[in-house]
């Protein structure tokens, strides 16, 4: 089993609820954040539906009011609308509380800067030391900050969407569309889009409880039902949400899951159709994107694994639209995160505007192999592990290496990477190659060299 450690990255503060993010925890963070912010400013917050979210955010809540600032309280939300609310309100930062795809034994808490966005590396790394310190700044008696709720998050989200795609285009086809929200946070919000855009939903998983019908993560194995939905109900297409809505996976008209990394690639296609321009990504996306932006006479920039990384690189080289192959768009003229109703939106209107079916798209691009396991990750492995990586492939033809990111090795054949989780105590093994065997036979031999090192 994996150790149970508080992991605190640049995608923010994940742990164990009972075990390793205590209330204490969530309330030091608070406090921290305040600090950091310089004990000014509003904050806007929200969080996913696991049942420990009310507690979490209470305590974090304490800190950041503990710390001075006013505390805007946008109740269960997607990530992207606590985003969206947080550059709406004009706010010094915003605060998530959720553990996204993490199993129910999870939570955590993110930290936004006032775009929206995640903090960066630096930012993340300075609250860090301020937690780690425990020099906080609290304000006196008379100048405790105040909380207000505010409702109109699903709305204004809803309405951001629409304002980048053609609403009337989409809502003349009247698509039967299928929706698996895992209950969490998207199961408000998602189906209000939909309506708006003339679907028809079949919404599964549809309670805002968090109590998880399956593993939040929408991979594959954990998407039966939804597959199984659209080929009952004769869909035009099935959708698949993560716990706070940030991720989108596609299931296709036949019930067949196309795999989280297209999600990415067709919606990156839809973009190009209408706008050229530069697009980003991370080290470990398909290349599918590449050859999509290449298709428009376009390049992909990328960055290390991390939203923030990503919307860092689009901030700096100009870029129109980029995301995450996990299932993760992000649209800058909506909020710079990852935002599952832009994914779907942008889906939608390209099958209204071409006429063709999830398979057909899918068809059109370039089909690669990716594999991806993962394994316990030991504290000071990686350095070995990276190490050994470098010396088993330099004698390959045509390697090169990045290790912005962990390790990523290039070969004429294919690419694999290895790098640590900044979310869970693990690391992540990803291949790609035209050919299944060639892709399994890399994360193969990376994972005896990582085994070899524990």
């Amino acid at each position: 089993m994996a150790e149970d450690k508080l992991i605190v990255s640049v995608s923010g503060v994940r742990g164990t609820v009972g075990g390793t993010l205590s209330p204490l925890v969530a309330c030091e963070f608070g406090c921290a954040f305040a600090t950091m912010l310089g004990g000014s400013g509003t904050v806007a917050v929200g969080r996913d539906t696991r049942p420990s979210g009310p507690m979490i955010q209470s305590a974090v809540t304490a800190g950041l009011l503990g710390g001075g600032l006013e505390v805007v309280d946008v109740g269960v939300a997607s990530t992207p609308g606590v985003a969206l609310m947080t550059k709406l309100l004009k706010a010094a930062g915003g605060v998530v509380v959720t553990a996204s795809h993490n199993p129910a034994e999870y939570n955590g808490i993110k930290f936004l800067q006032p775009s929206g966005t995640g903090l960066t590396a630096a930012m993340a790394e300075k609250l860090k030391a301020i937690w780690q310190s425990r020099q906080f700044r609290l304000a006196d008696a008379d100048h405790q900050g105040a909380e207000r709720l505010q409702t109109n998050t699903h709305g204004l989200h809803t309405d951001a969407v629409c304002a980048v795609i053609n609403e009337n285009t989409v809502a003349s086809k009247r698509f039967k569309v299928v929706l698996d929200s895992v209950n969490g946070a998207g199961c408000v919000v998602t189906p209000m889009l939909l309506g708006r855009l003339g679907c028809e939903v079949v919404h599964l998983n549809a309670e805002a409880s968090g109590r998880f019908a399956h593993p939040p993560e929408p991979v594959e194995a954990n998407l039966d039902q939804l597959c199984q939905a659209v080929r009952r109900h004769k869909a035009a297409v099935g959708f698949a949400q993560d716990a706070d809505a940030d991720r989108l996976a596609i299931v296709d008209e036949t019930g067949r899951f196309i795999g989280e990394e297209y999600t990415l690639a067709l919606a990156a296609a839809f973009v190009l159709r209408h706008r050229k321009g530069t697009l980003a990504t991370n080290m470990v996306t398909s290349r599918m994107i590449d050859d999509v932006a290449a298709a428009a006479g376009c390049s992909v920039v990328r960055a290390p694994t991390g939203e923030a990384n990503v919307v860092e690189a689009m901030r700096r080289e100009g870029c129109i639209f980029g995301g995450e192959g996990g299932g993760g768009v992000i649209e800058p003229r909506v909020v710079s995160v990852r935002d599952s109703l832009v994914g779907m939106a942008y889906i939608l209107q390209q099958l209204a505007e071409t006429g063709k079916t999830i398979s057909q798209l899918v068809a059109e691009i370039p089909r690669y192999t990716m594999v991806k396991t993962k394994l316990p990750c030991p504290a000071g492995a990686m350095e070995r592990i990276t190490q050994t990586v470098r010396k088993t492939f330099a004698a390959r033809p045509g390697a090169r290496f990045n290790d912005s990111d962990g390790l990523r090795v290039d070969l004429a054949d294919g690419w694999v990477c290895v790098r640590a989780s900044n979310t869970e105590p693990i690391m992540r093994i990803f291949a790609e190659a035209a050919d299944p065997k060639t892709a399994q036979g890399l994360v193969d031999e990376v994972r005896r060299i990582a085994q070899a090192a524990e």
